[in-house]
């Protein structure tokens, strides 16, 4: 059975395609679920409308697909909360100029 930190570690090679950083960081990830080799990821996108949001639930599928022990991969793609810019790591913040949020 895979650790949640597996899973982060493979969810951090998932990067947003537009902004450049991994979805960990950039907290669109609001949870993982595992259940024997069965792995849920529950996660949003930056806005409804944005363009990469197949692709992105594509290299979600794929990367957590790559650890061991899991054998089956759901997403689900969730708008509540919306996500914010708070939810960004505060490095990431910071190179965005965003000090203060």
């Amino acid at each position: 059975m895979p650790s949640t930190k597996e899973i982060k570690l493979a969810l951090m090679d998932v990067k947003d395609p537009e902004l450049g950083y991994n979805i960990v960081d950039l907290g669109l990830i609001y949870d993982i679920k595992i259940e024997n080799e069965k792995v849920t990821v529950v996660y949003t996108l930056t806005s409804p409308a944005c363009p990469a949001g197949a692709l992105i639930e594509n290299n979600i599928k794929e990367r957590v697909g790559l650890v061991e022990g899991a054998t089956k991969v759901i997403t689900e793609l969730t708008f509540s909360p919306a996500w914010t810019i708070e939810k960004m790591s505060p490095e990431i913040r910071a190179e965005f100029g965003l000090i203060g949020f």
